[in-house]
């Protein structure tokens, strides 16, 4: 039992197979984890360009702005001119993926308590002139000139980043800077349990780089605009929400979709796994633990509209571009913005990043990856684990082979569906890594054992089989096995008549040619019908029909053999006589009927053969043709079977010895398509004749047996019947005689 439970099996290696997939699916090797990231970005570009809502666009400080209006940085006062622009054009929110940290370098803002003490120290205290010199000072402050656009806009929103070591944070000259700057003006997150909230791995900054004072201080609200690309460069997720000084802040794309919305609360739902819900009014936005959302991509960039801001500040964009919609503000040219690589381009502004993230938000399309769809990759890894465990093991390698590209086609359509109509990211990688390495294991398996199982069934049975159906029986060498089953099968035995006296009269050397080709074409015949030889016995042929392969037709395919063996013969005796050789003649008997077979013998030596009365039957009936004179006897169980295809006239009713209930027995004359007339009455006069036979009328039936010798001298059936029924007028039998014969002999 234990040896049995170690044995491999096709099923056994693919759970074997599975669990080792499962295992290295839960350390998430970084070779692996990359390839499935790979393949996500293939379901992007099998998915192609989407349609945006239409409610967000893009003005862009490029190479045509830069030719126009001068070098980056801009003035400020050339940004007001941008933002009053949109405001004319009726932008709805206007987000800037620009962060003012300083004050500008093109200012000519001087400070007002210098200019009061100059005035002191020259006794100027005209209050005309003090109030014209405030006054020329204001107009030449650009932050302060930006600052009043953005709050008489009331719709900017403006971006700053997040520094997260102190190695790259902020400078001593920066932090001293901004150290007196009044709190980050972002709404902060709402979250249900501070307690939590602190338990929960979040993104957490060191240091914030944001707007000064004046402006900041003038907008609608502010995002930060960090963006955060995997291990291999690539931004497919953007953190919704990052932790700082103990309080949550949000990005840039959820400040300005905010301000679109009518500014509804903007909710963090913390459970004690990580991040649960990001909520902005009644819509959820779903993301990981870490409270990231999965970007979905609408396509290669320009998939949103672009407009260069020289063309905004100069009016030439269409009236409509900007109405009612969300317009976000950032550099595209090149040197001067954020090159970031999408599953798209490896060339992708950073702004157009934002941008897909709110077009996403407000379409509610979102891609989905929950901790919970790890249920589902190990389900599709396991799933695929035993479909091939209790497919492959049971077909060919080459419907192995299909089977397998089948399963791999439908599980990277099933998952490609998922991902295109339900926005389900399903794991590909570790799936389809099963499913290869299930597939060469078990084929490796197969190769390694099937070969040597061939071996075994060739060496079995190569000699006894014609070579087609030993090739059927390689596909199932588990029938190579010591035992047996019992089956309706079809037996034949053969035997040349005389072969003791034809072989005194020969040299050994042509007693060996004489018998090998007569053995050799006989055998050619029953592999001919797709017989199984069981064994040479001396002169004596044993074949099998319907095992090892089942056959519907057995009793005829040996019935067939019988009659073409007979045929062979006879050509062959022309032959011999032409050769000075003896003539020979041969006996066939032929039985069908349950019988056990399968591999007798011991361990380590086997034959397959077949056992049981049904055989000993067959055996019997060869022998009988010696008594009646004939070629072929067949039992009643045979015959009736064939009847419709061969002709055969029934001999006698015999109790054979070793049997205790008598049978029928038929001679097999010919095949009834090739019937002669001959044939055809001889066996209805013999009928007749048997008739008479069996009723007790011993001279009737002498008369039309004594008829039928005179016109077939050689019929041996007519002439054993005449001396039957001549001593039966003699010596008649009693008077419960049943016509049934009994041989003595074997």
């Amino acid at each position: 039992m234990l040896k049995r439970f170690f044995r491999l099996s096709g099923l056994k290696i693919a759970l074997l197979s599975t669990l080792a997939v499962l295992a290295i699916y839960y350390l998430d090797p970084d070779f692996l984890s990359l390839l499935e990231l790979k393949t996500l970005d293939l379901r992007f570009l099998s998915r192609g360009k989407i349609a945006t809502t239409g409610e967000v666009a893009l003005v862009t400080i490029d190479e045509k702005s830069l030719d126009e209006l001068g070098r980056w940085p801009w003035p400020r006062v050339r940004l007001a001119k941008l933002l009053d622009a949109l405001v004319k054009y009726d932008a709805k929110v206007v987000g800037f993926d620009i962060v003012w940290a300083e004050p500008d370098e093109n200012s000519a803002r001087i400070n007002l308590l210098d200019i009061k003490q100059k005035m002191k120290e020259l006794n100027l205290t005209n209050q005309g002139l003090e109030n014209y010199l405030f006054q020329a000072i204001q107009k030449a402050d650009t932050d302060l000139i930006l600052a009043d656009s953005v709050a008489r806009s009331g719709r900017a929103v403006l971006g700053y980043f997040f520094h997260f070591s102190p190695k790259e944070g902020l400078s001593p000259e920066k932090k001293n800077l901004q150290k007196d700057l009044p709190p980050l003006s972002a709404y902060n997150l709402v979250k249900y349990a501070s307690e939590e909230a602190a338990r929960v791995r979040l993104f957490e900054a060191d240091s914030a780089e944001v707007n000064i004072p004046i402006i900041s201080e003038a907008a609608e609200g502010a995002g930060y605009f960090n963006i955060f690309p995997d291990r291999d460069g690539t931004v497919r997720w953007i953190p919704l929400v990052i932790k700082y000084q103990d309080k949550h802040y949000c990005a840039l794309s959820l400040a300005v979709l905010q301000k679109f919305l009518g500014n509804p609360p903007l909710f963090l739902r913390i459970a004690e796994f990580g991040v649960e819900e990001v909520r902005l009014g009644d819509l959820s936005i779903p993301t990981n633990e870490e409270g990231r959302m999965l970007i979905n991509y609408h396509g290669p960039q320009k998939t949103f509209p672009h407009y260069s801001a020289t063309d905004v500040i100069h009016r030439r964009v269409p009236a409509k571009a900007f109405k009612g919609k969300i317009v976000l503000v950032g550099a595209t040219a090149i040197g001067i913005y954020d090159i970031r690589v999408t599953p798209f381009d490896h060339v992708f502004p950073g702004l157009e990043i934002h941008a897909n993230v709110i077009d996403t938000i407000l379409k509610q399309r979102f891609l989905y990856r929950p901790n919970w769809i790890a249920l589902v990759d190990i389900l599709a890894i396991i799933l695929i684990g035993l479909i091939l465990g209790f497919i492959l093991p049971r077909i060919k390698a080459l419907w192995g082979a299909l089977s397998g590209g089948v399963l791999f086609l439908a599980f990277l359509l099933t998952s490609d569906y998922l991902f295109q109509k339900q926005g389900f990211w399903v794991n590909q990688t570790y799936p389809v890594f099963n499913l290869v390495l299930t597939y060469l294991t078990i084929t490796g398996y197969r190769y390694m054992t099937e070969e040597r199982e061939k071996k075994k069934v060739r060496g079995a049975f190569q000699y006894y089989l014609n070579a087609s159906v030993v090739e059927q029986m390689l596909k199932n060498p588990e029938r190579l096995k010591l035992g047996g089953e019992k089956k309706d099968l079809t037996v034949l035995f053969s035997d040349i008549r005389g072969f003791t006296s034809i072989a005194e009269h020969l040299t050994p050397e042509r007693l060996v040619r004489l018998l090998n080709e007569y053995l050799t074409q006989m055998t050619d015949i029953v592999f001919k019908y797709d017989g199984l030889l069981d064994k040479y016995m001396g002169d004596a042929i044993m074949a099998i029909w319907g095992a090892p392969l089942d056959q519907d037709d057995h009793p005829l395919r040996a019935c067939y053999t019988a009659l073409e063996m007979v045929e062979e013969l006879q050509r062959l005796q022309k032959k011999w006589a032409a050769e000075s050789m003896p003539e020979m003649n041969i006996g066939i008997g032929i039985n069908a009927g349950p019988m056990v077979v399968g591999n007798m013998g011991s361990e380590r030596r086997f034959d397959y053969t077949v056992m049981g009365d049904s055989v000993n039957l067959g055996s019997r009936l060869e022998g009988l043709n010696k008594l009646y004179g004939t070629n072929i006897i067949v039992s009643e169980a045979t015959y009736e079977r064939v009847q419709g295809e061969v002709l055969g006239r029934e001999l006698d009713w015999v109790l054979v010895k070793g049997k205790d209930q008598p049978v029928k027995i038929y001679e097999l004359l010919s095949r009834r398509a090739e019937a002669s007339a001959e044939q055809k009455a001889l066996t209805e006069e013999f009928r007749a004749a048997l008739l008479e036979y069996r009723n007790r009328r011993w001279e009737a039936a002498r008369k039309i047996f004594q008829s039928l010798r005179a016109r077939y001298p050689e019929d041996g059936p007519a002439k054993l019947y005449v001396e039957r029924c001549e001593t039966l007028t003699k010596n008649p039998p009693p008077d419960d005689w049943d016509g049934v014969y009994i041989i003595t002999t074997k």
